[in-house]
């Protein structure tokens, strides 16, 4: 009885515990139909290029007097007019073919009581029907992966043309020749396709940065979250899209962010980020520590100096005329930034502090004085091949004392000297830090075209077409492992091919 109730408490449980494991995404991408259909036409000169290269066992064999022996089968041509690549809920493309024909070309040795006969015979097969389901899954790893495929293949017809002068005994002996290389034929068909499926689009798919290196401060976990959701129009990948330092990277961001949506199906891709992906990006550059600047001697502008020193060293100077040391300013960010993504635009809110510093040769530094600094900056993100970027821009600045009102007001003086500061030295290096932005999860020889942002309340999509730079081929060919033939224990080693840069 203990034993039920701890199962039935189990089975009520498990959809909590499972709601509980999943966290909204920081990165979601949408393909639709339009996006499917440039797929197909790259994916159908792939499985041309597979179906080329089919091997079909010898055919051998003896009815009465008549011996043959086919050997040496080779596809000549495919005609694969009629396709059609969907998608089918729940996890699964549906790959079909339909009335195609395929060309072979075959040595014949045959043996007709005291008649041998040596040559080649052109065959077809007429009316082949192709149907494949490929079913997509998430992997231990959090890769999208091809984790199974159903097939079934047939030839309605096959036709073999003879030539010389047993033409007409052979055409009539034929049946056995022909009722054995369609059958032969249709078995090596899904084979093929499967091999083609499960081994050389998943090695493809290993092209896609999981978890990898921004730069040498952050890296970025792009795994899936879930297994990807299929419908009728759409196929939807969750990713985690969370920024990690690399001093801390098993540290994970705890999520606020709303759900990112994506209703819009008129483009071929969409790529929706919260306002999450951008946060974990500003939290873990803040906790490497690198989002502080410090200017000193030459580097502070000049005219910034005379005004700093007019406004806080007047004292300083009449007593002692002789203090001529050089300024220092540390400019920290104090906490990590907030990005804020609304319909009419896209701000990161910053908090700061600077700190203003005289440095006499040979001493210690003497702080002057420690003022806050609050700044919105506006964002343009946009995207540039599968990179996206961000351009930031100074909107609002304000300054105050955290030692007292008095030298708040004092300080309302520099807030236009030191707005153009953060403009004209701070920002250039802000943004050159950010210029060459973080690569979407995309296999490699696929491209955004015709991009466009749109903002959302919470996030924003990118929504794109597609464009095959490389082939399907050339990118599996490039990072296929080849397996090699053992080599002598003097022989050098096989240099390893290398994939992509991943951790």
């Amino acid at each position: 009885m203990a034993a039920g109730s701890c199962l039935l408490l189990l089975l009520v449980l498990l959809p909590c515990l499972a709601t509980a494991s999943y966290s909204n995404p920081g990165c979601r991408i949408r393909i639709t139909a339009k996006g499917l259909d440039l797929v197909k036409q790259e994916g159908l000169r792939f499985v041309e290029q597979e179906l080329q290269n089919i091997t079909v066992s010898d055919l051998h064999g003896q009815e009465g007097q008549f011996h043959y022996n086919i050997s040496q089968v080779k596809v000549t041509d495919l005609q694969l007019a009629l396709s059609d690549l969907h998608f089918q809920p729940q996890q699964h493309l549906a790959f079909n073919i339909n009335n195609a024909s395929i060309s072979l070309r075959f040595r014949r040795q045959l043996l007709y009581w005291f008649f041998y006969d040596i040559g080649s015979i052109n065959a077809s097969a007429d009316g082949v029907h192709i149907h494949t389901v490929l079913q997509l899954a998430k992997d231990q790893a959090g890769r999208l992966k091809i984790s199974n495929m159903s097939c079934d293949a047939s030839i309605a017809r096959m036709h073999a043309g003879f030539s010389g002068t047993l033409r007409k005994v052979y055409e009539f002996l034929s049946t056995f020749i022909v009722t054995g290389m369609r059958y032969l034929l249709s078995q090596q068909i899904c084979p093929s396709l499967e091999h083609a499926s499960l081994v050389l689009l998943n090695s493809l798919l290993d092209t896609v940065p999981v978890r990898s290196y921004v730069d040498e401060h952050i890296g970025i976990d792009y795994s899936l979250l879930q297994d990807p959701a299929v419908s009728t129009d759409t196929l939807d990948l969750d990713f985690k899209g969370m920024f990690f330092p690399r001093m801390r990277e098993a540290q994970e961001l705890e999520h606020h962010a709303v759900e990112p949506v994506i209703k819009e199906t008129e483009r071929m891709v969409y790529v929706a980020f919260s306002e999450y992906f951008f946060d974990s990006a500003m939290q873990a550059y803040f906790q490497a520590g690198v989002l502080a600047i410090r200017l000193q001697g030459e580097k502070v502008p000049k005219d910034l100096e005379v005004l700093l020193r007019a406004t806080f060293f007047g004292t300083i100077f009449m007593l002692s005329p002789t203090v001529d040391a050089p300024l220092q300013l540390l400019l920290q960010v104090s906490a990590p930034p907030r990005c804020t993504i609304k319909p009419s635009g896209t701000s990161v809110s910053v908090s700061a502090f600077l700190n203003i510093s005289m440095v006499p040769p040979g001493h210690p530094p003497v702080q002057l004085s420690s003022m806050v600094l609050e700044t919105k900056l506006s964002a343009k993100v946009f995207l540039q091949g599968k990179a996206l970027r961000m351009q930031l821009d100074l909107r609002r600045f304000r300054i105050y004392s955290k030692q007292s009102a008095l030298e708040s007001l004092a300080l309302f003086s520099l807030q236009a000297p030191l707005k153009t500061l953060l403009q004209l030295t701070i920002m250039p290096i802000i943004n050159e830090r950010t210029k060459n932005g973080v690569q979407i999860p995309l296999p490699e020889g696929i491209d955004f075209t015709k991009e466009v942002v749109t903002n959302h309340a919470g996030f924003l999509t990118v929504g794109a077409d597609l464009h095959f730079s490389k082939g399907l081929r050339e990118v599996i060919d490039k990072y296929r492992t080849v397996p090699t033939a053992p080599t002598p224990t003097s022989a050098w080693p096989a240099e390893p091919s290398l994939g992509p840069h991943q951790l």
